[in-house]
């Protein structure tokens, strides 16, 4: 774990200061001014952090097996074709050609998928350093290493992010099909985008919420039916699956940002057009988050929609007066700290192995 600390430190050190080093811009991605863009070399030097941790593991969640399919397979166009997620059968097809060292597949989405991810919040995050750190203490890095084909999806979505602000619906829905080709359920945001392309809190945002709770209530009633939905995806085999929920603290932890969202929902849209549609991803993993509480893998959908939080709470500091922008930024860096000791040393025991890196 002791490499996780470091990640944070290090990241959390250079991200603030690409920051520090920015120049100020104005009517960059229909944002308001001004705003911040971070100094470019720092940001490499938080993409080149990243990319090293995440890339040169060798555990962590189901990375052991990748790594076997890896070693173990002849990726053939017979094969691939056998694969509902032909794209990530392409992409180690391709990586085979030139080693058969599963290292330079893990490598490779950690590469893609950190660099998508870094490369959105140096555009639309309004304090660059503190997205940075909540991706890495929310634990979205973490599961980073775990889903590697459906996170290297939702990188992929995540970096079409500029299309949902300017309603080019055709431009997102091509690179959601490019996406689906690694992890099928990412069709699923191809009826999400006329979701979340409107106002946020309208009676729609509501009803929203209500169904979700409405979902967890009526549970037992409802599985059927959902994974019945399911049943051609990843998750139709989780239909049985008895290994209990999400933790209610992390519906808190996706609930808090959009709840401050919400209080300050009208200068959020003052200082940042088009939050709605940011608030609305964010919603939609909050919605997630909670019908997860009764079957865990529903939390695997926020990784299409949490990291917008991440977006999100970089922009809610600026939602307090002045005075109080100080104290809400310490509050957030706390917060995140003692809920990432908590999931990830207390309850996960997260520990990284690697052959490269060794603390």
């Amino acid at each position: 774990m002791s490499i996780i600390w470091i990640n944070l430190v290090l990241v959390y050190f250079f991200s603030f200061m690409s920051r520090f080093l920015g120049k100020p811009v104005t009517n960059a991605y229909g944002l308001a001014p001004p705003i911040i863009k971070p100094n470019k070399y720092m940001t490499f030097i938080v993409i080149l952090i990243f990319v090293s941790i995440s890339g040169l593991r060798k555990n962590i969640g189901d990375t052991f097996f990748y790594m076997l399919s890896y070693v173990r397979n002849e990726f053939t166009w017979e094969y691939i074709k056998t694969d509902k997620d032909i794209g990530f059968g392409i992409l180690q097809m391709i990586l085979k050609k030139f080693s058969d060292d599963p290292q330079v597949m893990v490598f490779t989405a950690a590469l893609i998928t950190n660099v998508l991810i870094v490369c959105v919040l140096y555009k639309y995050s309004r304090l660059f350093e503190l997205s940075i750190y909540v991706y890495i203490t929310s634990g979205l890095y973490i599961v980073s290493m775990n889903g590697i084909r459906q996170f290297l999806a939702g990188a992929i979505i995540f970096a079409a992010t500029k299309y949902i602000f300017e309603g080019s619906w055709k431009k997102y829905f091509l690179v959601v099909l490019f996406a689906s080709t690694f992890h099928l359920s990412a069709l699923i945001l191809i009826p999400i985008y006329f979701v979340i392309r409107r106002k946020a809190w309208t009676s729609a945002t509501f009803l929203l919420l209500s169904l979700s709770i409405l979902l967890v209530v009526g549970y037992n009633q409802i599985s059927d039916a959902m994974f019945s939905a399911l049943q051609d995806t990843q998750y139709g085999s989780y239909k049985d699956f008895k290994e209990g929920g999400a933790n209610i603290i992390r519906v808190a932890v996706e609930a808090v940002p959009i709840l401050i969202a919400y209080m300050g929902r009208d200068k959020l849209r003052e200082i940042f057009p088009g939050s709605d549609y940011i608030v609305n991803m964010s919603i939609l993993s909050l919605v997630f988050m909670v019908i997860a509480t009764q079957n865990w893998i529903f939390a695997r959908f926020t990784i299409y929609f949490g990291m917008y939080n991440l977006i999100l709470i970089s922009w809610i500091v600026k939602l307090f007066t002045r005075k109080y922008q100080k104290l809400i930024y310490y509050a957030i860096i706390l917060c995140y700290f003692v809920y990432f000791f908590y999931e990830q040393v207390i309850t996960l025991n997260i520990i990284y192995r690697s052959d490269y890196l060794n603390f």
